[in-house]
């Protein structure tokens, strides 16, 4: 009898509140875990609303080298030859290539200063903000803030609105073709359709055609992880630092007693049991 193939698990994770810790954005625990990870072959997949250029200095700090998805689902990045199955990506720096699935920074900035003046709300993107503006508000050292400031896809913008006014930015965007998703502690805007879950669905089905059957894992803490666990085989959401969960509508979702990297650490190793690996 012929014995139908383990599928390969494939783990998409958000970065901040969930590998990395909310506040000092440090792995700490999950050193470990992502290591046990590698050594049985599984890809670990970013999947967040930084940059580029911040996953790359937190995959080179674990040593990770599979693919990553950027500002909230609105690029794909791949090093080049991960995949030899057919795909449309083009070439980019650092060795990798890019499907990307948003649009332009420079438009979403261009659209926010419009419905700045068409609504009169006051908000700052990061843009508009020096490094060391970045940094204090952020805890960030400079060269993270700038690194984080680098935005191709998207603008984190800083805000203080009521229930009103978020009423009113939030009408303004859809009419410009765009969404706001708020994170652990900021927001970001991107083009209108562009999320996690796309990503994912996109990424996975690379990951089905070079491999066959796959097993997808999803690991959250906030609600704009949402569309990235509901794309999922198995998701799992950690705690906030104060103990409790996000209320979030995930069919099967597994919450986890315990936030950020620690968190992080036993929803790996729960799977890592239950998959015999």
């Amino acid at each position: 009898m012929n014995r139908t193939p383990t599928p390969l698990p494939v783990i998409f994770t958000d970065l901040d509140g969930t590998l990395l810790d909310l506040h000092t954005y440090d792995p700490g625990p999950a050193r470990e875990a992502v290591a046990r990870l590698q050594e049985r072959g599984i890809p670990i997949v970013f999947c967040s609303s930084k940059t580029r250029a911040e996953q790359l200095a937190y995959r080179r700090q674990l040593g990770i080298r599979d693919p990553f998805i950027v500002e909230n689902g609105a690029a794909i990045f791949i090093p080049r030859g991960y995949f030899t199955v057919p795909h449309e990506a083009r070439p980019t720096s650092h060795g990798l290539e890019v499907i990307e699935l948003g649009r332009p920074a420079a438009e979403i900035r261009r659209a926010l200063r419009e419905i700045r003046k068409e609504t009169g709300l006051s908000f700052r993107g990061y843009h508009e903000m020096t490094v060391e503006e970045v940094a204090e508000l952020t805890g960030l050292p400079p060269e993270a803030a700038r690194r984080a400031m680098t935005r191709e896809y998207s603008e984190t913008i800083i805000v203080d609105f009521g229930p009103a006014d978020w009423q009113r930015f939030n009408a303004a965007l859809v009419a410009h073709g765009l969404v706001c998703f708020a994170g652990g502690r900021f927001h970001t805007v991107v083009g209108l359709g562009t999320d996690k879950g796309q990503a994912v669905h996109r990424l996975a089905e690379l990951y089905r055609q070079q491999h066959g059957a796959i097993l997808t894992v999803g690991l959250g803490d906030s609600p704009n992880d949402v569309p990235m666990l509901r794309a999922v085989d198995r998701p799992f959401l950690v705690q906030r630092p104060d103990g409790t969960w996000e209320s979030v509508d995930v069919p099967g979702l597994v919450p986890i007693p315990a936030p950020g990297p620690e968190g992080w650490c036993m929803a790996v190793e729960q799977l890592l049991t239950q998959l015999a690996l």
